[in-house]
């Protein structure tokens, strides 16, 4: 069970045990528990991880198929294509604009997904727990299409795919977190996540990696400008949070949307040979 939580005063993170807030000297009542959420899948994905897990899920299935369909075809590049890898003739030529939702979910490799896995588990649940489930939601979505976007512009005769154009979403929205909290636990996490950055682009710009930097780029100017306007749920209203909920399930319904799209626009082995 995560026993980690966020003291409603200041925001930082503290212990399910702390009763009292270690860096605002905030008294604090027990951990609440929104009952809205579904149960975890009976306890075993802990509350604050079960958005993150369900993308993490969909993301893994999605690669099993596309290894399946790749060797079915023999071509793992033309199973990316199939499954909706950003490319621009498709997207300019085609209309395909449904493969900037699409690519986010889709990997090249075990090395690949592994390490995106990783860092959104890891970070996922950190961005829920400042920002809360709906605007997670609507910040992982617009890192993912502003990422895939910016790399049309710059290199629309690549193809692209990958989870860490909406990861570097949700690096963007802690760090305009950091910006907008004026205390020193703002000061360190802009700080912390500014780091997350340079090392990303350092690696990407070095070459021969075969990343695509420019949805590194798009995705974190995305998810800084949407994190930037966002605000709380803390500082918020309740009209406020019915707004983001409503952000949220269109978001969600665009992306189911365009996986619809992409099956309708399936191509046959032939086609892809």
């Amino acid at each position: 069970m995560d026993k980690r939580r966020m003291c409603p005063n200041c925001r930082a993170f503290i212990t399910t045990g702390d009763k009292v807030c270690p860096y605002c000297n905030q008294q604090v009542g027990p951990r609440s528990i929104d009952v809205r959420q579904p149960a975890a899948i009976l306890g075993l994905i802990p509350h604050a991880y079960f958005t993150t897990v369900l993308i993490l899920l969909i993301n893994t299935a999605l690669y099993a198929a596309t290894v399946w369909y790749g060797r079915s075809i023999g071509s793992f590049d033309g199973a990316l294509q199939a499954f909706g890898a950003k490319d621009g003739p498709d997207i300019y030529g085609m209309h395909q604009w449904w493969r900037l939702v699409t690519a986010g979910f889709l990997h090249g490799g075990i090395l690949h997904i592994a390490m995106n896995s990783w860092v959104l588990f890891d970070l996922g649940a950190q961005v829920e727990q400042v920002y809360g489930t709906p605007r997670f939601l609507a910040i992982y979505f617009a890192g993912t299409v502003g990422g895939f976007y910016c790399s049309l512009l710059v290199n629309p005769d690549v193809p692209s795919i990958g989870a860490s154009a909406g990861i570097t979403g949700l690096i963007g929205a802690m760090i305009a977190f950091g910006v907008t909290n004026r205390s020193s636990m703002g000061q360190a996490i802009r700080q912390f996540y500014v780091r997350w950055v340079i090392y990303i682009l350092a690696i990407g710009f070095i070459g021969g990696f075969g990343i695509d930097n420019w949805a590194h780029v798009g995705g974190l100017a995305a998810g800084f400008a949407l994190g930037y306007v966002a605000g709380e749920p803390v500082h918020s209203s309740r009209e406020r949070e019915g707004m983001w909920r409503v952000i949220a399930t269109v978001c969600v319904l665009i992306t189911i949307y365009c996986f619809w799209l992409m099956y309708m626009h399936f191509p046959t082995a032939d086609e892809l040979r």
